[in-house]
């Protein structure tokens, strides 16, 4: 049919010149939307390809090539002698008052949402930014990684690697990463206990999925990482506290607990326990096993951060002692490198991880097979323990440098003890302070601070900094800022 009015053709198109933006593409979507919006209804006829190069200023050939990607996708149909109309079998839209109706805000459909999972890292635009202890990216061997994985891209005995149906990733991958545990951790595993993740935190979501069901108690220390909790508490767990001191895990408390309910899961960070940093004591390590058989709980073990230790050797896993299939030990491979070539991993026994295999199947079916190879080359070269040697001496630099800023700048309102690994400091202040008013007063000064890293209750204020993506000059800004707000936070407050 023909309109009773002249539709609007410059309005509804807008013409993008940009290099690599095909005209005709951008025509034909922006039609095919005036026809699903009502503003084209069905059997409109629409302008002849003469009229409308004219009218948008574009070649014939142009509006020609629209047609027939309209005509191709069923859009239009083209009656002989007659023109080219919008198909008439199209339902009847309900015409907005503006020609292009925008993308919907909201769903016509309930959905559940959940609060757990929101994001505490609100996007914030400062120059300087805390964080909870991640490395530098700037100092990754970025010619190493290009080198690994460009070659891997081109060697073709990788094509038949990467079929849809390679549920596997690389094996090669997963003998050089059991090599390098059982050498770096004192483990004694194969390939068949273990699996390659995208991050801890897909690891513990593996993991909560096949071990936890609805109030299921899992024990966590009083203060534990955030992640983890959300992932129990999402899957309905009932998470318990312990106390945890300057030995780590209080296992008498654990075994009081474990008299009193049904525990089925004790997640701990043994190496350095997220957020205070200390290590769990070799009394309570063996004490945490023994109470395991004794009550028959799993322990997942997280080692989050054990590549980074500077004074002596790093204590072995609690899985290296396990004999009784009690512990499944979850960790991170290449943190030190960019975050696309960063793995999570876990061990476990073989029944356990034939089970885990399924689930990885579903939420991440692909896996990054090339990333994988260039990884093992990396290990079985030599490559990541150099880079590793040469990261932590920056990284101890850092440490120290920071210890100093803030032991010189910080003492009087602060106190702390310098981490014997990890990439941040636990810092606890002389007197109560608003932190979210910290917080904000921070960021009104260029320094962000994600809440995550802010814990204060009637007995504790402090706060987890990183220091391991920061260099000297960043370091001595961000504590200046600090030091500036917490004197304004506490002349308000009047402390």
């Amino acid at each position: 049919m023909n309109s009773p009015v002249e539709i609007p053709y410059k309005s509804l198109i807008q013409i993008d010149r940009l290099p690599g933006e095909f005209v005709y593409i951008q025509i034909a979507n922006q039609l095919i939307q005036a026809i699903q919006y009502g503003s084209l209804p069905p059997g409109t006829k629409l302008p002849g390809t003469r009229a409308l190069c004219a009218l948008l200023n574009v070649h014939r050939n142009t509006v020609s090539a629209v047609y027939e990607e309209l005509f191709a996708q069923g859009w239009v149909e083209v009656k002989p002698n007659k023109g080219t109309f919008v198909i008439s079998q199209l339902p009847t839209v309900i015409r907005q008052p503006d020609l292009i109706k925008p993308y919907p805000s909201s769903t016509r459909f309930d959905f559940k949402i959940s609060n757990l999972l929101d994001s505490p890292f609100e996007q914030v635009y400062s120059d300087y930014i805390f964080n909870d202890g991640t490395p530098d990216i700037r100092l990754t061997q970025i010619e190493d990684l290009s080198r690994f994985y460009s070659a891997n891209m081109k060697r073709k005995s990788n094509q038949n690697k990467m079929s849809y149906h390679n549920q596997e990733g690389s094996r090669y991958f997963k003998e050089q990463l059991t090599h390098y545990l059982n050498l770096s951790r004192g483990l004694s595993i194969s390939v068949d206990n273990l699996l390659i993740t995208r991050s801890n935190e897909m690891s513990l979501y593996i993991i909560s999925e096949i071990i936890l069901q609805a109030n299921d108690y899992v024990v966590v220390g009083s203060l534990s990482y955030f992640s983890a909790n959300m992932i129990f508490q999402k899957n309905n767990a009932h998470i318990v506290t312990v106390p945890v001191d300057e030995g780590g895990l209080n296992t008498t408390a654990l075994r009081n607990l474990c008299e009193r309910h049904p525990i089925r899961m004790v997640y701990v960070t043994p190496h350095h326990h997220y957020p205070t940093t200390v290590s769990l004591k070799a009394q309570r390590r063996m004490a945490l096993l023994q109470l395991a058989m004794e009550f028959g709980f799993v322990i997942v073990e997280d080692d989050h951060d054990y590549d980074f230790h500077y004074n002596k050797q790093p204590l072995l896993p609690l899985a290296t002692a396990d004999t009784e299939g009690l512990v499944i030990y979850v960790g991170s491979f290449g943190k030190s490198l960019a975050p696309g070539f960063r793995t999570g991993f876990i061990v476990a026994p073989e029944n356990l991880m034939r089970e885990m295999r399924k689930h990885l199947g579903v939420i991440d079916r692909q896996g990054d097979v090339l990333m994988e190879q260039a990884l093992g080359e990396m290990i079985e070269e030599g490559v990541i323990r150099r880079h590793l040697k040469r990261s932590l001496k920056i990284y101890r630099e850092r440490r120290n440098f920071m210890a100093d800023l803030l032991k010189n700048e910080l003492g009087e309102h602060v106190q702390f003890q310098q981490p014997s690994g990890g990439l941040a400091f636990w810092v606890v202040f002389n007197k109560a302070v608003n932190l979210m008013q910290l917080k904000l007063q921070c960021e009104k000064n260029n320094l962000f601070i994600p809440k995550t890293l802010l814990y204060q209750n009637r007995n504790l204020t402090a706060m987890r900094i990183g220091f391991g993506h920061l260099n000297e000059e960043e370091m001595l800004k961000s504590i200046a800022i600090l030091k500036q707000s917490i004197e304004s936070v506490g002349a308000i407050t009047g402390n």
